[in-house]
């Protein structure tokens, strides 16, 4: 049941990270972390079931983050283009059959409704981030419902911080 869940885990680490991608948001690369009861499993996975799970979440559109100590760890690269939406981008949702839906922004809070109803993923949640700063943010990320039809309620602690100005040359994503 692990292997189908942790793409989901991914999924809610990198809701919240979205969503603080707004206009006070510094551009550069920036260091994204969530951490969850499912990511803290994630150590004990055999190497050949974890090359199974990177290559699930390619399909979901991202790569998969470092993982230790029970956390998710990637680096984002923040164009100075989607520093500057009002509304932030939602890449990592439509790839994996998500959308965020009603996107409030109050100063510098965040709060989003998440629909699922993808092949894989169907369901609901919340998502919320606060820019602390131009250069860190802390959210959390709540999901219900259901993956590869096993029912799931799961949640993501996340948060991030500034890295520097430029980003690598390479795509985004850890």
């Amino acid at each position: 049941m692990r292997k189908f869940l942790l793409p989901l885990s991914l999924l809610l680490a990198f809701t919240s990270s979205v969503h603080a991608a707004e206009n006070t948001m510094r551009p550069g690369l920036w260091e994204m972390s969530a951490t969850s009861d499912l990511l803290s499993l994630a150590e004990q996975i055999p190497p050949d079931q974890m090359q199974n799970l990177s290559n699930l979440a390619k399909q979901y559109g991202f790569d998969m983050p470092k993982i230790q100590n029970g956390a998710a760890t990637s680096k984002v690269c923040i164009t100075k283009e989607m520093a500057e939406q009002k509304i932030p981008p939602y890449l990592y949702h439509r790839q994996s059959g998500c959308e965020a839906r009603n996107a409030i922004r109050v100063e510098n809070r965040y709060t989003a409704d998440l629909a699922c109803s993808g092949n894989q993923i169907n369901g609901q949640g919340k998502t919320e981030a606060t820019l602390t700063t131009s250069e860190s943010f802390t959210g959390r990320t709540e999901f219900k419902g259901q993956v590869r039809g096993i029912p799931v309620d799961e949640s993501a602690n996340t948060s991030g911080r500034w890295l520097g100005q430029s980003c690598p040359a390479t795509k985004t994503g850890n």
